[in-house]
């Protein structure tokens, strides 16, 4: 009896370790021979990738050649094959999703993983007794455990098709578990997959170019995305941050404008001091709503702010905008919803004898919401254009990225589901995911990287600048002569010349058109007249 156990084990082993190798082998073949190229989706250039339609074809007639599978492998068996991969980290989409078995054959991009995807091969046990000699297996006997198109019938209880591949890749890792996610661990996940998406949205190699990974705060992330209310504005627990019940009520004046509270007084210009009162406690906060220390980052989110890139810097200003401190997100939400409705409200009467409702709104606010430590002349240019942007776009920006919400919570499903322990590991699980923020730098090439990616930003804010035709010529010389205090090199390459500097104020002469003399043949009088 001990004997049979004994055989059966060694069996097992040997089907086991042939069925990590023929995974191996696949995976490998794989590996070294899908083509790779770059791919366009959704405005955005992905390199060293494939799609999954393009995995099937390859995957399927590689398979078809193989003298492990032969001809007979379906479509649908390579498929099944990809999903596979997928769900062990042999390849990933182009975001970094991975851990499902979400794939089809479509036009999906997926990479390969960075990490190594080959499973390690059990070793045969040694069995007891004299008889014990370790020897290898030859070719005709490996042969043996596979179905290959050969006249003789192979074993049925030693053969290994992709059904068994695709049916037993769990066997492959025999010991799984349930993981155990504390809170820090769970923080940390939100804090690596939001700075991805960060990262890949903005089109940067580093993160570090924009911003100190000491300001970022997981906490403030994972509470401004799970503390909202049905309007998905954030909700505070702690009410002393929270804005005064007396600026709540005059914001809510202002925002159902005419209908407000009937028992709140009405008089000629109570309108102007509600207003005056909101802006007061605005101007009164110790710092802007989006912080000191994220004003690099949303400074150059403004080289987005184009109509091609629309679509980038809303994600880009809905991903930045979770790292904000809660009290902060809640009172920018609220504002912008009070503003955007006022500037759209026909029925507001004037604020102003001479500006516009949503001039007034955009230069009122705007150094309430962005700007720096230490003032720099073009805060207020920087400013005004980065909120007008949000005021268009607010409802999108500061609503929950669900997108996000999914993929963390499709990972933390999987963390906690499955941990794979290898055989020989000594019990230790298969670690999980670390998100590393960048590598640190100096502080010479940290100023040097920070110049690089802002200039193109600066440069379109001088060229918006100087197309602006709703600007006097006064207000225009004025900001430019700040322009060239704070950026004299952008400026010199726009205006390498004082002659073409003084083109863009030149009168052009008007042209009246020519005077048409009126060529009517005379008429001519008949008999009659």
């Amino acid at each position: 009896m001990v004997r049979f156990g004994t055989k059966v084990k060694s069996v097992l082993h040997r089907i086991f370790g042939f069925r990590s190798s023929v995974w191996n082998e696949v995976t490998k073949l794989f590996r070294a021979g899908m083509p790779l190229r770059k791919h366009r989706q959704h405005f955005r250039v992905y390199g060293n990738c494939f799609t999954a339609i393009a995995a099937v074809d390859w995957l399927h007639e590689m398979l078809r050649n193989n003298s492990n599978f032969g001809p007979d492998v379906t479509r649908q068996q390579t498929i099944q094959l990809l999903k596979k991969f997928l769900k062990n980290h042999v390849i990933e989409d182009v975001k970094g999703r991975w851990g499902s078995e979400d794939l089809e054959d479509n036009s999906h991009l997926y990479r390969f993983a960075s990490t190594s995807p080959l499973k390690p091969i059990p070793h045969r046990p040694p069995v007891s007794g004299p008889a014990s000699v370790k020897r290898s297996f030859s070719m005709k006997e490996k042969e043996g455990f596979f179905k290959c198109r050969t006249s003789k019938k192979p074993d049925k209880e030693t053969t290994v098709s992709i059904v068994d591949i695709l049916e037993n890749v769990p066997l492959l890792c025999p010991l799984v578990q349930p993981r155990a996610l504390t809170e820090e661990d769970i923080q940390d996940i939100w804090r690596g997959i939001t700075l991805t998406h960060l990262q890949k949205t903005l089109g940067l190699t580093a993160l570090e170019d924009v911003l100190d990974p000491r300001h970022i705060n997981p906490q403030n992330i994972v509470y401004n995305m799970t503390n909202v209310n049905k309007h998905g504005v954030v909700t505070l627990e702690d009410k002393t941050d929270d804005l005064p019940h007396w600026v709540l009520s005059a914001m809510k004046c202002l925002a159902n404008w005419p209908k407000y509270d009937s028992s709140q007084p009405s008089y000629p210009g109570f309108e102007r001091d509600v207003f005056k009162t909101v802006s007061d406690y605005f101007y009164s906060l110790p710092q802007p709503l989006l912080t000191f220390e994220y004003y690099e980052l949303f400074v150059n989110i403004l080289g987005l702010l184009q109509p091609q890139l629309e679509r980038v810097a809303i994600e880009a200003l809905q991903l930045c905008t979770l790292l904000l401190p809660p009290a902060s997100r809640r009172k920018l939400q609220l504002l912008m919803r009070m503003i955007s409705r006022m500037s759209q409200n026909v029925d507001m009467p004037r604020l102003h004898d001479v500006i516009g409702t949503r001039t007034l709104m955009v230069h009122t606010f705007s150094r309430c919401v962005l700007g720096c430590e230490e003032e720099v002349d073009l805060d207020e240019l920087l400013a005004t254009r980065l909120v007008s942007f949000l005021m268009d776009h607010h409802q999108e920006i500061l609503q929950v990225p669900v997108y996000l919400q999914n993929a963390v919570r499709d990972h933390l499903v999987y963390l906690r589901k499955v941990q794979i322990t290898y055989p020989g590991s000594g019990g230790v699980g298969a670690p999980m995911p670390i998100y590393s923020f960048c590598r640190q730098i100096s502080t010479k090439e940290f100023e040097e990287q920070k110049l690089s990616v802002s200039q193109a930003a600066i440069a379109d804010l001088l060229e918006s600048l100087v197309k602006d035709k709703n600007m006097s010529v006064k207000d225009k010389k004025k900001k430019l002569k700040q322009f060239q205090r704070q950026y004299t090199e952008i400026y010199a390459r726009r205006f390498p010349t004082t002659e073409s500097e003084a083109q863009l104020f030149e009168d052009k002469p008007k042209i009246k058109p020519p005077m048409l003399i009126s060529m009517k043949k005379p008429q001519a009088f008949g008999i009659r007249n």
